[in-house]
């Protein structure tokens, strides 16, 4: 049980009275309020800005000699969405999938698709392909104040399962709500609609920590992660096309961060919605993310921070030489 300190209009001897499970509560809503409110992102953290220094600076290997040879029918490229938190740390947009999609279907991935013409270039393919799953505007113009993107640059080709050469292109979301003087969220402003047929969950994971072994998490957000930090990662090696391939699997905390949701919902969208509300009502705490998606975000989170990541991992970056050889 907790007082609220005495007001004014009460009586001297007067208390208002509230229990510790409502005072919880209120914690978890201020929690998720600042993460999706532009006006609470804090001003970069030092890390976070020379993550963001080295991923202008980074030069891939030039793409054209694979990219020009590839038809259309393998060209891919996904967004990887950034922006900063409340304490000005880095954390990356996903999305889950629906199961009517024939490709990575129920799976944690990026906004994403495949090239509709020869003449898009990557960063086309992913802004279009945001727009149509989690309502990102697709042209810089329609994006509404105080937000703004800035594209970063692509990391080399990563070759999907389905024999696609997938372009990642790294991008952040600035909120300068300081020159506009106008509160904005996230949520409500960039994130406006669903489209029905593929995303299913919006949420967030921290950028570094895909470095890491175990959760990062401040001591006093303790309370809120699920479990155990060693939760958060498991990998193994795996062969694939004669040549070993780390398979890793981040396990990301929604205990600390509110998921959006599609608000209509139909087909195969609505059955794994409702799968996964089960599955927390059940007690899921933890969306997996995994395989290519969980690739590229090691790669990313490795030229960003400039360090290597705890765990065993593929030394090269991308897949452009195996591209080259399929």
């Amino acid at each position: 049980m907790n007082e609220i300190s005495k007001d004014s209009k009460l009586s001297p001897e007067s208390s208002i009275q509230i229990e510790d499970n409502e005072v919880a509560e209120l914690q978890q809503s201020i929690l998720e309020a600042q993460y999706f409110d532009a006006s609470s992102m804090a001003p970069l953290s030092a890390a976070s800005i020379g993550a963001l220094a080295r991923l202008r600076a980074y030069k891939p290997p030039p793409f054209d000699t694979v990219w020009n040879l590839l038809p259309l029918s393998r060209r891919a490229a996904v967004l990887v969405l950034l922006f900063a938190d409340r304490r000005g740390d880095l954390r990356v947009v996903i999305t889950m999938r629906s199961t009517t999609l024939r490709n990575f279907s129920g799976q944690a991935a990026f906004p994403g698709g495949k090239a509709d013409a020869l003449s898009e270039t990557p960063f086309e393919i992913a802004r279009r392909e945001a727009s149509e799953e989690i309502g990102l505007p697709r042209y810089d113009h329609k994006i509404p104040a105080p937000f703004r993107i800035e594209h970063l640059f692509q990391l080399p080709f990563s070759l999907a399962r389905t024999a696609l050469a997938v372009r990642p292109c790294v991008a952040f979301l600035h909120a300068d709500n300081a020159t506009s003087g106008r509160e904005a969220s996230v949520e409500e402003d960039l994130m406006p609609r669903f489209d029905a047929r593929e995303v299913v969950v919006v949420f967030f994971a921290p950028f570094h920590n895909f470095l890491r072994m175990e959760d990062e998490v401040r001591k006093e957000d303790e309370s809120l992660l699920p479990g155990k930090k060693s939760d958060w990662y498991s990998g193994a090696w795996h062969e694939w096309h004669d040549t070993k391939w780390r398979m890793h699997n981040f396990y990301v905390s929604i205990t600390n961060q509110k998921v959006s949701r599609p608000k209509v919902r139909e087909g195969g969208q609505a059955a794994i919605a409702e799968e996964l509300e089960e599955q927390e009502e059940q007690g899921l705490t933890r969306f997996k993310v995994w395989g290519m998606t969980a690739r590229m975000l090691v790669d990313a989170a490795r030229i960003a921070y400039e360090q290597e990541p705890e765990f065993e991992h593929n030394a090269h970056v991308g897949d452009e030489e195996l591209i080259a050889k399929l």
